[in-house]
């Protein structure tokens, strides 16, 4: 694992993730009316990706507590399911480290509302097994989030059908299951968070 990448913004000697976008109403990412957070920051570059200017960690603008503010407020009505985080890759160091206050203070003022992840990385081949061990922040992002859609976006495989996702490689993980049964649990979409 390596140090944040160069281009992050700086503020005061302090690393601080960038964002492109923060969506108020989204249904195309995670079950009902969701708050989305578009991160800035992938190293992934995936093939035809959607959002390839948010590859840059330096695209958009500085993520700060005024921002968090913004997404707590958005998330108050009754009818927003919950938070989205996507990008960029929201699992990349420096956006871990910057997503961290925002889980915190979703989960504490929102407990029964959901947050879903999209990320490039796969869930049992390098998060449990890298980025948990070798990351300070991995550990509690994971505890908080509810679904994470997980694996590269493979142009060859993907399949306009398919729900939540781009490409069939991509898996949707009942995150909090896996961790407490120590397997992948896949998310039972006729269950919870329909």
């Amino acid at each position: 694992m390596s140090a944040p990448p160069t281009g992050v913004t700086k503020v005061k000697g302090i690393i601080h993730m960038n964002y492109a976008d923060i969506k108020s109403y989204d249904v195309a990412n995670g079950t009902g009316v969701r708050v989305s957070l578009f991160v800035s920051g992938c190293t992934h570059h995936c093939k035809n990706c959607f959002n390839q200017e948010t590859w840059d960690f330096s695209y958009g603008k500085p993520f700060t507590e005024k921002e968090i503010d913004f997404i707590i407020e958005a998330c108050k009505p009754s009818y927003i399911s919950g938070l989205s985080l996507l990008g960029g890759e929201p699992m990349e160091y420096v956006n871990q480290m910057g997503l961290l206050p925002l889980v915190r203070r979703f989960k504490e003022a929102y407990p029964d509302k959901t947050i879903w992840c999209y990320t490039g990385y796969d869930f049992t081949e390098y998060i449990l097994p890298k980025m948990c061990k070798e990351w300070e922040f991995t550990p509690e992002l994971l505890s908080c989030f509810d679904i994470m859609v997980d694996g590269k976006f493979i142009e060859e495989e993907k399949d306009l059908n398919l729900k939540f996702r781009g490409s069939r490689n991509q898996r949707i993980i009942d995150v909090q299951k896996s961790l407490a049964t120590g397997q992948l649990v896949l998310w039972d979409e006729k269950g919870a968070f329909f």
